[in-house]
């Protein structure tokens, strides 16, 4: 557990140590020496409530999932819009500030008219270029403040209070256009490799199904239909569940070209972990501690920002141990149903899982790539899909988990797919990490110039 000490001259609103991390503060005297006008986020921002009405169901949705990381990127996907007036509605230029505490890195700068989900604050620039500021929310200068200002246990937000107090460097109007220049090549580049490296992975949807024989067909969403009882099944009574699109799914699978069996059938381990009483939020080293947050979009596991359990701990866990090779699935929250993989080059030799992800090991006689190639398919990603449940947190159970419908082709055809989809990931990651490098040089550039 870390350890700090505080004056009590130095509390302001709040007795937990949280707020008086040493990095925090650090961060806090960095950014009031500057020589730049210093404002709080209220007062260079409206904060917008617009909430959604049947008027605006043709606008696209967006929800935590659907921001990349660190750039500000939109990920399309055919995610559903949440029910009408419980989504704000945003317009082009407008900045999306994330609340919850995995998704600080996911800072949007609208491209569009939409809609997000309530998980976002929605911020009008009224005194500064909209470009700066938002380069600005993006950067670790915001990220140390915000980090240490939640509240709440099991998903940990900021406050509107603490999002208003945003302490906000505002350079002259030069410096601001300066800086968004700088950024502005930097996002260039990292949206062209990103445009290279999405190809790629989305190109491995399609090889997997082609080497499957897996043909699905136009999946729409129904807007009216009946289910006989016999055909209610898995204790399921909600209208989603029975969509014909699911059906169409497995009816596919089931008419490839190998046989099908289900995934219970085909692991020897599916179960999710623990973290420490009172959560790990203290705790900076240790053994690292994987959640959903660390399930990145491309299949990969990151091997940095982790959160980390005392190795007294992770012997107690050592049924959740990670393995290289082991799959992981995002079982509730946002991103429920991402799946990941442990690559074997993965450099910590000792890791483990918390209670928001399962962990998947397949039996030694199958290849784990290949079934993590599936379970990330569309026809892998649609069967998960179908099984969340939930209402304000929604998330997926062991049980139907099990069930999910696995075509499984010999051996050596696994091999050929497994070796193909690991391939493609590499060269999508590599682009991604070249990008990755420029944008967080430009991001230091501009920090310099901004605090000196």
């Amino acid at each position: 557990m870390e350890c700090f000490t505080v004056m009590s001259d130095k509390i302001e609103g709040r007795i937990d140590p949280s707020p008086y991390h040493p990095i925090r503060l650090s961060t806090i005297e960095r950014i009031k020496k500057s020589k730049f006008e210093l404002l709080t986020l209220t007062e260079v921002v409206e904060f917008s409530k617009k909430l959604v009405t049947s008027k605006d169901s043709n606008l696209k949705y967006i929800g935590l999932k659907n921001i990349e990381p660190n750039s500000g990127f939109f990920i399309s996907s055919e995610e559903e819009k949440e029910i009408f007036g419980t989504a704000l509605k945003f317009e082009k230029g407008d900045i999306l500030f994330p609340k919850l505490r995995p998704y600080l890195n996911k800072v949007y700068l609208a491209e569009f008219d939409g809609v997000c989900s309530t998980e976002f604050h929605v911020l009008k620039a009224k005194k500064c270029n909209k470009m700066y500021l938002f380069c600005f929310l993006n950067s670790q200068l915001v990220v140390n403040q915000t980090s240490y200002l939640m509240t709440g246990n099991t998903l940990p937000r900021l406050q509107k209070t603490e999002v208003e107090n945003l302490l906000i460097l505002l350079p002259s109007l030069s410096i601001q256009n300066k800086i968004v220049s700088l950024m502005d090549s930097a996002y260039s580049s990292k949206k062209s490799n990103g445009s290279e490296a999405v190809k790629l992975s989305d190109s491995i949807n399609d090889y997997v199904l082609d080497k499957l024989g897996i043909e699905l067909p136009e999946l729409k969403e129904d807007m009216a239909y009946v289910v006989n009882s016999n055909k209610v099944k898995n204790n399921r009574c909600d209208a989603y569940y029975f969509q014909s699109k699911f059906e169409e799914v497995e009816k596919a699978v089931n008419e490839g070209k190998f046989e099908v069996k289900e995934l219970r059938e085909i692991i020897d381990k599916l179960l999710s972990g623990q973290r420490p009483k009172g959560g790990v939020r203290q705790i900076e080293d240790g053994i690292p501690s994987l959640g959903g947050e660390h399930v990145l979009s491309d299949g990969n596991v990151k091997t940095y920002d982790l959160k980390f359990i005392p190795e007294e701990f992770h012997k107690t866990q050592l049924k959740s141990k990670v393995m290289k090779k082991d799959i992981l699935i995002v079982k509730d929250g946002a991103t429920t149903g991402k799946v990941g993989i442990i690559p074997e080059e993965y450099p910590f030799e000792e890791a483990n899982i918390n209670e928001h992800v399962f962990l998947l090991r397949i039996k030694t006689d199958i290849n784990p790539y290949f079934i993590f190639s599936f379970l990330k398919s569309k026809a892998g990603q649609i069967q998960i899909n179908r099984d969340i449940t939930g209402g304000t947190i929604t998330g997926i159970i062991r049980e139907t988990t099990e069930k999910i419908k696995i075509p499984l082709p010999p051996l050596s055809v696994q091999n050929k797919i497994a070796d193909e989809v690991k391939k493609r990931m590499q060269r999508a990651e590599q682009l991604q990490k070249e990008a990755n490098e420029e944008l967080e040089k430009a991001k230091r550039d501009v920090e310099k110039i901004i605090l000196n």
